[in-house]
């Protein structure tokens, strides 16, 4: 899996903040397809639950919102309680292997599955003590 990083400088014009360009820029490609528009529909009709902060982004805006750093989330854990809910996604493109990227999926959730339960064998651990 390769993830990359960009950096964008620009001019807003009057009237535009950070937050303008970071609300134009959503939901990002990467994580809605293409066309934008018609995948945001299929996703709605598909998808049995909204995404939360899944795909949305973390980050930080500087003095005065003309500075902006924020991270496509990926790979999310949200908690309640004692409840987790873990997501991650692949890319489907026309000639995509449906297991390929079903097994992509798992592979992208390991990782905060782990965590969840290294957190869960830690806090057992501390409750016997």
């Amino acid at each position: 899996v390769m993830h990359l990083v960009s950096e964008v400088r620009g001019r807003l014009r009057a009237g535009l903040d950070a937050l303008s360009a970071l609300a134009a820029c959503f939901p990002a490609g990467t994580v809605s397809g293409a066309p934008k528009v018609r995948a945001m529909q299929i996703i709605d009709e598909l998808e049995p639950t909204r995404r939360g902060p899944y795909a949305g982004a973390v980050g930080y805006i500087g003095w005065g919102a003309q500075t902006l750093d924020t991270a496509i989330t990926i790979r999310t854990c949200v908690m309640r309680g004692e409840r987790a809910w873990v997501q991650a996604g692949a890319g489907i493109v026309a000639d995509s292997d449906p297991a390929a990227e079903w097994r992509e999926t798992e592979a992208k959730a390991r990782a905060v599955l782990l965590a969840l339960a290294l957190a869960a064998a830690h806090a057992t651990a501390a409750a016997e003590d």
